[in-house]
C-alpha cells in the first residue's frame, strides 16, 4: 500500500513479535489493535460476542504465524495485513450465522440516506466486492482514531496526571484554555504549556506507531 494515507509496516515491532516469548511486545500489539478489529467487526454488522470471537481469531493465529511472516518494506503494511485477516474472520462469522439460521442482530432495518432500505449485511456476504467496500470504508474510518487512542493511552501513563488532564480537556474535549484553567484551578499559561509538552509526546508516539506525519 502506498500514498500519503498509507500506514507503513512497523518493522521493529513485527521483528520483535517473531519471538513468541516476548510477552511485552505481544501485549503492545494486542493493546494497540484489538479495539480496531472489534469496532470494525461491530460496524460490519456482527454482535458483541461475534466481534469478540473475531478478535480472538485474528490475534491467536497471528501469534502462530508471526515467526514465519515475511513482508516487503514499501509494499506491505500492517494496516493492510490486519484488514485482510479481519475480513476473512468477519465473513466466517456471517457464514456461521447463516448456517445456523440465525436472524440479523437487532430489528432496525439498514436504511439509506434517501430512506430506502438497503440489503441486510448477511445477504451481502456472498458478494465479496460489496463486503470488501464496506469493510475498507469502516477500517479506514477506525484506523486513525484507533492509533490516536493508543497514543493517548501510552502518553497518559508516562506524564504528570495534571498535565495530561489539562491536555485532554483542552485538545481532546475541546474546552478553551480559560475553561480548563478555571476547572482545574491552574493558570492559562500552564494549560498552554501542557498542550505543547504533552502534544509533542503524542505526536512522537503516533510516529512510533506508524501514523503519517501530522
Amino acid at each position: 500500500m502506498n500514498g500519503a494515507d498509507s500506514i507503513p509496516t512497523r518493522q521493529s515491532l513485527l521483528a520483535r513479535l517473531k519471538d513468541l516469548s516476548d510477552q511485552a511486545s505481544w501485549r503492545e500489539f494486542f493493546d494497540t489493535y484489538w479495539r480496531l478489529i472489534h469496532a470494525t467487526a461491530l460496524k460490519a454488522g456482527l454482535s458483541e460476542s461475534e466481534a469478540e470471537e473475531v478478535v480472538q481469531e485474528v490475534m491467536i493465529p497471528a501469534a502462530k504465524k508471526m515467526p514465519e511472516l515475511t513482508y516487503e518494506p514499501g509494499k506491505d503494511s500492517l494496516k493492510g495485513w490486519l484488514l485482510a485477516q479481519t475480513r476473512w474472520k468477519v465473513v466466517d462469522q456471517f457464514r456461521k450465522r447463516a448456517k445456523a439460521g440465525q436472524p440479523e442482530s437487532g430489528e432496525t432495518p439498514d436504511v439509506r440516506s434517501d430512506g430506502t432500505a438497503r440489503t441486510a449485511t448477511i445477504e451481502r456476504v456472498p458478494n465479496p466486492s460489496g463486503l470488501d467496500l464496506d469493510l475498507d470504508r469502516i477500517w479506514d474510518s477506525e484506523w486513525g482514531s484507533n492509533l490516536m487512542r493508543a497514543a493517548l493511552d501510552r502518553v497518559k501513563r508516562h506524564v504528570n496526571p495534571v498535565h495530561y488532564e489539562m491536555y485532554h480537556l483542552h485538545v481532546v474535549q475541546g474546552m478553551s484554555p480559560r475553561e480548563v484553567a478555571h476547572a482545574l484551578d491552574v493558570s492559562t499559561a500552564a494549560v498552554h504549556l501542557a498542550k505543547h509538552r504533552v502534544g509533542r509526546l503524542v505526536r512522537l508516539e503516533l510516529k512510533r506507531l506508524g501514523a503519517p506525519s501530522l
